[in-house]
């Protein structure tokens, strides 16, 4: 096996593991057929997404909470000596002794941990610093065409002029340093597994397979590009040889074996292959460039351009389609017939380049709504704007424009906003769907988008990440970046287009143990069947761990999950995806109207952290929203939905109006054991050692407390396929008959150093009286 003598320029040739920073992440792929791990019976509230991402699973069922440790046991090391010392540039982010902001990542939810301090000198305002960042690229065309590249090699995502500056550029940036030392680690787990043992998922495809493969082909691409030590490409060779059916072992039927009926898999196949074709370009031979060419046309991109020039029956994904699929279809194809471009003398490449851009500015790049919220779910986002990002990312580097792809909805710049605050102190607000597993995805498009539309903080904020550490992330992010995401960040903001509606409240930005709090209301369908029944429906996280959560993805492979939106569709039937799997109200134990159209009004003190991690706000500092939700509900007349935050973002009101003709439920899912008080008013959850006591306010007549399991009616309609079970979750309840009702229930999260007389009892303000001061 040749290798470069050992001449790593900026790595360990000895390398086994992977550092601490990303262990779980290493381990990702095990090269053995499994079914997806979401029909598990492990259940947790408001396990993070990218907790998700670096196991590669999701997990069926989330709702989630920490392990009750706040000593060091909670967390592992985020910045340790794996992951390079204090560069001494500011640009790197060189602030605590690894030359990090985050000190740690918390090794339950997975997300950063900062350092306490006042120190404000510390953290400065987001910027970009010139002088530390990546050169110009030459290739300028004046005129770019997307049949016309670049003359040399890489030409996707970096070319060689980033590879050249990759050493001094990590030698700025402690991140990057990290970075490099984790793919490195994984490189080299993936290299002991097996190939791939073709999996065929029911209607979900071979997507894991695809995505694992592109993970694998990523790092190992990088760390030939790196080393030039050819026994990377030569394991990759292997991988290469398999998928296309020419290894050892089978890998799907000779006629599709990518599965183009299930597009998503053949496009995530066709994007990794053109990733190893060009970045391995220099060293594998013509004869092995041309058995890739053709079975990637084969296999990838001549399926692709039949959905364009002919008639097809899984072509579906590019009219009117917003979300995921149309992202990443037309950028696996496009990168992938980059890839090959003046190499490929079928004409195949360059005719689908006569689409898939256009296509792609049409639909993906709708994605996201006038205020940013992804048109699917917030896991969704994931997939969506990692296709998208890949596709500019490769235009761009490949042809020198990205042809309005990031410009023709002037608000995809807004999406990043929508990914932060739709993240907790915890985890995500992680309503409806979760989708397959990520392997490959990640949220390192905010690099990406940081830099192309020139919003630091975007990059700031993912850097802490733990998915950050993977190969894009080292020619996406710009090491000139510096500053604290956190400094000017507003606590609250409020998403109001109609599809969607929802809104992010919190106490802090950078306290783990910091009260969040969002709701959603929005329109119950146009989601591409990816949502829930669910206008009302919300997250609470405080003292560490989430109270109220989410139950996420039923099995996918259930009969009828996807087949349709309507009414009286299946997927309406699972409790996951019912009204009564949500923490919103159920009136006669019935669905939602999925022709909900709810109205919202909102207002916050616009309290924003400064930039010190440590964020003591005023005491009438706060924020509520309200939500008119009548039109989701078929026995009510009225049907209104508040939640507001008290005494300094240290308590949560929730009030519900309601004047309904059938049985009115208020429900909230929970992982904490639940102790219903005397009377019934009042009820104590406990969760991983911490406290929150949650009560009823002049109670209506009846009004109590009850508990029940996760699980559907007796009397509700029978799913097509059974239910998942829920174990671990509790839901908490109150019933009342038909009537006129107000419910308020105050969440007094019982924090360090306060006292039962700390706390306040709001006063009974009807929603329409509701304003900033309104509960003095």
């Amino acid at each position: 096996m040749a290798s470069n003598g050992g001449n790593y320029p900026y790595h360990d040739s000895d390398h086994e593991l992977a550092p601490k920073e990303q262990a779980a992440y290493a381990q990702a792929g095990t090269g053995a057929a499994r079914p997806r791990r979401r029909i598990s019976n492990w259940i947790k509230i408001g396990v993070p997404v990218l907790l998700v991402v670096i196991l590669a699973a999701v997990l069926g069922g989330v709702l989630g909470s920490r392990a009750a440790n706040k000593n060091s046991d909670s967390s592992s090391s985020s910045s340790g000596s794996s992951s390079g010392g204090n560069s001494g540039n500011n640009a790197g982010g060189s602030i605590t002794s690894g030359g990090r902001f985050a000190v740690a990542t918390n090794s339950e939810f997975m997300v950063p941990v900062y350092p306490s301090t006042t120190n404000t000198a510390l953290f400065t305002s987001p910027t970009v610093d010139a002088a530390n960042s990546w050169p110009s690229d030459s290739f300028q065309p004046t005129t770019p065409s997307v049949l016309t590249v670049r003359p040399d090699r890489p030409r996707l995502i970096a070319p060689q002029y980033k590879w050249d500056s990759l050493p001094s550029m990590i030698q700025k940036s402690s991140y990057m340093k990290g970075w490099n030392e984790t793919i490195f680690g994984n490189a080299t787990a993936y290299y002991s597994l097996p190939p791939i043992v073709y999996f065929m998922d029911g209607d979900s495809g071979i997507l894991d397979n695809a995505r694992e493969f592109k993970q694998r082909i990523k790092a190992w691409a990088y760390v030939y590009r790196i080393t030039k030590d050819t026994r990377w490409s030569e394991r990759a060779w292997t991988e290469i040889q398999h998928v296309a059916g020419n290894g050892a072992d089978s890998f799907g039927p000779a006629e599709d074996r990518w599965n183009a009926a299930h597009f998503l898999d053949a496009a995530e196949f066709s994007a990794a292959y053109g990733i190893a074709y060009d970045w391995f370009y220099d060293v594998f031979t013509d004869d092995q460039k041309s058995q890739m060419r053709t079975t990637l046309i084969l296999y990838g991109l001549q399926p692709g351009l039949d959905v364009y020039t002919g008639t097809t029956t899984y072509g579906w994904w590019t009219t009117d389609v917003n979300g995921n699929w149309n992202c990443v279809c037309n950028g696996g194809l496009t990168v992938a017939s980059l890839a090959i471009l003046g190499d490929d003398t079928t004409g195949v490449a360059s005719d689908l380049l006569g689409h898939t851009v256009d296509n792609a500015k049409a639909n993906c790049a709708l994605g996201p709504s006038d205020d940013g919220t992804w048109s699917e779910t917030a896991n969704y986002w994931y997939f969506g704007t990692t296709g998208h990002a890949e596709m500019a990312s490769a235009l761009i580097t490949a042809t020198g424009s990205d042809y309005g792809l990031l410009t023709v909805n002037p608000n995809f710049q807004l999406t990043g906003l929508f990914h932060m605050y739709a993240y907790g102190a915890t985890s995500l607000f992680n309503y409806g769907d979760h989708g397959p597993n990520k392997f490959s995805t990640t949220a390192n498009c905010m690099f990406l988008y940081a830099d192309q539309y020139n919003r630091p903080n975007y990059a700031l904020f993912q850097r802490e990440q733990v998915d950050a550490a993977e190969p894009w992330s080292m020619f996406w992010y710009n090491p000139g970046t510096s500053g604290a995401f956190w400094d000017g960040a507003d606590l609250d903001h409020f998403f109001d287009n109609a599809n969607d509606q929802w809104a992010s409240m919190r106490s802090s930005w950078t306290d783990g143990d910091a009260l969040y709090v969002a709701i959603k209301a929005g329109q119950n369908q146009n989601h591409q069947t990816h949502n829930d029944l669910d206008a009302g429906d919300f997250v609470l996280d405080a003292l560490g761990t989430r109270w109220a959560g989410e139950l996420g993805s039923a099995d996918y492979r259930s009969p009828n999950y996807f087949s349709s939106g309507a009414q009286d569709a299946d997927r309406w039937k699972y409790y996951r995806k019912m009204t009564e799997g949500q923490n919103t109200i159920l009136i006669n134990q019935t669905n939602q109207n999925i022709l909900a159209a709810p109205t919202v009004r909102h207002d916050t003190s616009g309290t924003k952290q400064g930039s010190s991690t440590v964020l003591e706000v005023d005491k009438d500092s706060t924020a509520f929203w309200v939500a008119d939700l009548t039109t989701a509900y078929f026995d009510a007349t009225s049907v209104k939905r508040g939640v507001r935050l008290l005494n300094g973002r240290k308590q949560v009101l929730l009030q519900d109006e309601i004047n309904a003709s059938g049985a009115i439920q208020w429900r909230m899912h929970t992982n904490a054991t639940v102790t219903i008080g005397d009377g019934g008013t009042t009820a104590s959850l406990a969760l991983d050692g911490e406290t929150m006591q949650v009560s009823i306010l002049n109670a209506p007549t009846g009004a109590q407390f009850s508990t029940s399991e996760a699980k559907r009616f007796d009397t509700d309609p029978t799913p097509p396929a059974a239910d998942q079970e829920n174990p671990g979750v509790t839901v908490l309840i109150i019933s009342l008959p038909a009537g006129t009702v107000t419910l308020q229930v105050l969440f007094n999260p019982q924090w360090s150093g306060m006292s039962s007389g700390d706390f306040v009892t709001p006063p009974s303000v009807a929603l329409d009286n509701w304003s900033l001061r309104s509960h003095d």
